[in-house]
């Protein structure tokens, strides 16, 4: 799970690469899971909140530079 502190302090390009990974983590898991070689499902709940964690933050400071 990434702190929300953590995330706040980085810029928007760490912020977009982090999101990225996640994405790509995300799809991995997904193609596990159709072949049946997920162990711990429970990891699809924390990239996706992980995901939703950054994105939120991204669009916050996106209305802070405005």
């Amino acid at each position: 799970m990434i702190d929300v502190k953590d995330i706040r302090d980085k810029g928007a390009k760490d912020l977009e690469k982090m999101l990225d990974d996640l994405l790509e983590e995300q799809m991995k898991l997904r193609l596990q899971f159709v072949t049946g070689q997920v162990t711990n499902s429970s990891h699809f709940k924390r990239i996706r909140k992980d995901i939703a964690r950054l994105k939120t933050v991204l669009s916050e400071q996106a209305n802070d530079n405005r």
